[in-house]
């Protein structure tokens, strides 16, 4: 025997942990590329998310709520001229005469 049993215990303890290494870094590797795998489907998803956000009727400018009311001039001018809104006021004129 040319080697004594300390250095074949050594020699054995250092591919030992050569070996150890090697599983770590491939579980490692592993793990990365399971979030990685992750990461890319989360980003398909948002932007499909933000993509349908933009389509939803919700999105839509008539469903906003600066747009979803008539203001007072919008309804002053729709109003102005109709055959109603001359009865309304020949109403008030005679309910003051009263």
């Amino acid at each position: 025997m040319s080697k004594s049993f300390n250095a074949l215990k050594a020699e054995l303890l250092k591919f030992k942990e050569q070996k150890e290494m090697q599983d770590i870094i491939a579980n490692l590797d592993a793990r990365k590329s399971k979030i990685k795998e992750e990461m890319k489907l989360h980003k398909k998803l948002t932007a499909s998310v933000k993509k349908a956000g933009k389509q939803s009727p919700g999105g839509l400018d008539c469903f906003k709520e600066e747009n979803m009311y008539y203001s007072q001039k919008d309804i002053t001018r729709y109003l102005d001229g109709t055959s109603y809104m001359d009865a309304f006021e020949a109403s008030k004129l005679d309910q003051e005469w009263n």
